[in-house]
């Protein structure tokens, strides 16, 4: 808390007022960065077509690999506040909270490329696919994977679930 307010400028009671507590400061983090992902693999060009289930499927994986600042910082937060639940079990559950909404916003776009799949089928793909993306999110972010790969191996990652969920 010192160490925040100290990088704020700000007075280490305004942050304790504003936050509470340590836990409160990771929630308020969580809620930015799912925010901000939500934006940057949803927000597309208002003259650009519509895209098709599958397209807005792609687009919302894929984006997640974009060397830009701030795919860069919640990618990186993303993986430090999944490193800190580690050993902070108040964290874990919103942790797992917000996985869980992210996996099912996975799997009901795969839904709508495969409709005919039932709710499991639909989540197991949903968690291998975002479970996939933090690994090779982690592996591009420090340097041994790079970027282009990344997302080739993520597009074929998403052409095999769709491939599963056919059979």
């Amino acid at each position: 808390m010192e160490e925040l307010a100290a990088e704020a400028g700000v007075s280490t009671a305004l942050i304790y007022y504003h936050f509470k507590d340590r836990a409160g400061i990771l929630r308020s983090t969580l809620e930015f960065i799912n925010d901000r992902a939500e934006r940057y693999t949803t927000e597309r060009a208002p003259d650009a077509p519509p895209l098709d289930a599958r397209g807005e499927l792609e687009q919302t994986l894929l984006l997640e690999f974009q060397d830009t600042p701030e795919v860069r910082e919640n990618s990186t937060a993303w993986g430090e506040l999944r490193a800190s639940a580690v050993f902070d079990p108040d964290l874990r559950e919103d942790l797992a909270r917000a996985t869980l909404v992210w996996v099912q916003e996975v799997a009901e776009l795969l839904g709508r490329v495969r409709p005919m799949n039932g709710a499991a089928a639909l989540a197991a793909s949903a968690e291998r696919l975002t479970a996939l993306l933090e690994g090779l999110s982690v592996r591009w972010l420090s340097g041994s994977l790079p970027l282009e790969h990344a997302r080739e191996l993520m597009a074929s990652a998403i052409d095999g679930e769709l491939a599963r969920l056919r059979s």
